[in-house]
């Protein structure tokens, strides 16, 4: 029987690197995200595929080892040890060739045993880790400035309490989770997103993922964040960058103008004869940098505006002026 191909999940040959996993993770799983396709049982099914290979392609030494044995990858440790001994046994899981490993009569029975449980039905299960879990959340700079909460809905497997996550009972599928050993469930979560986190940043919420299995600790939840652009402001790490009207008389003569903060605003003192595109930094205004209590900076970058709707007066004085300029 075929295994599960991890790469064409995330649609990405074998050779691809871990940038290229990456984005094809990050494109897929927002694409079938459960929160985006509400009740859709094929979106949900392909959502879980995909955290799954991602969970072991992202993973260097995993990565390693589905590549040798495919996805009976979690026995590898088993598999090499068991693979010194002497019964021959042939091992199928990678397309195009088989490998073989030696064993002992009795540590045969043993490992087969171990892995797939005994002549009795049931399986000795091993601790092991829940899967991690990416979830991807999108905020406002605003909330990206201050920090801010969300409630998110997680789907998770967790161990049959009928079969004892085995997936049958004397040696008959179990009727809860239909031999699968484990039930689906949807629990809600109030996650905080700190202040001062960047697009693409990935905030980790300790033992909040997939629950393990025979007693084993919980995966992790990282949400994958995204910042929606700002009509006002450009961020450049933790700066922010904007453009300041200014009007032409404050420009020549000096004077004072309001600049737009994500705290509010602040009184910017303009010099006189300031030209146009002229950026003054004003120190600490900018995003919190994450996990420290300090600031980026803010630069706001003078934009001259000319005057408009001229009344006769004024034409006159602009002449009188262009006048005493061209005669200096």
């Amino acid at each position: 029987m075929a295994g599960k191909d991890y790469y064409s999940i995330l649609g990405v040959n074998r050779g691809a690197s871990e940038r290229e996993i990456k984005q094809a993770y990050r494109r897929l799983a927002r694409k079938y995200h459960p929160d985006v396709n509400p009740g859709d049982k094929s979106a949900e099914a392909r959502f879980k595929q995909i955290n799954e290979a991602y969970e072991v392609l992202s993973d260097k030494e995993k990565r390693q080892k589905y590549n040798q044995f495919g996805d009976q990858w979690q026995y590898a440790d088993q598999f090499a040890q068991a693979g010194r001994q002497q019964t021959p046994l042939w091992n199928f899981s990678q397309a195009g060739g088989a490998q073989r490993f030696h064993f002992e009569g009795d540590d045969l029975g043993s490992l087969f045993s171990d892995l797939f449980g005994s002549g009795t039905g049931s399986r000795r299960s091993r601790p092991r880790r829940g899967q991690n879990v990416d979830h991807p959340v999108e905020v406002t700079l605003e909330e990206a400035y201050h920090g801010t909460n969300r409630t998110i809905a997680l789907r998770s497997e967790q161990p049959c309490s009928s079969c004892q996550g085995t997936g049958r009972i004397q040696n008959v599928p179990c009727s809860v989770c239909r031999g699968a050993g484990v039930v689906s469930a949807v629990k809600r979560l109030e996650v905080k997103i700190p202040p001062g986190v960047k697009d693409r940043s990935r905030v980790r919420i300790a033992g909040k993922g997939q629950p393990g299995y025979a007693g084993g600790a919980s995966g992790d939840l990282y949400l994958v964040v995204s910042v929606k652009p700002h009509r006002q402001f450009e961020r450049r790490g933790d700066d922010l960058y904007e453009e300041v009207a200014v009007p032409l008389t404050i420009a020549v003569l000096g004077g004072e103008v309001q600049v737009p903060t994500l705290k509010g605003k602040l009184a910017l003192k303009i010099p006189v004869e300031t030209q146009n595109g002229r950026a003054f930094r004003l120190k600490g205004q900018g995003m919190p940098h994450l996990g420290n209590s300090s600031y980026g900076d803010l630069l706001a970058k003078i934009n001259v505006l000319l005057p408009t709707k001229l009344s006769e007066e004024e034409k006159k004085l602009f002449e009188r002026l262009g006048k005493l300029r061209s005669d200096s």
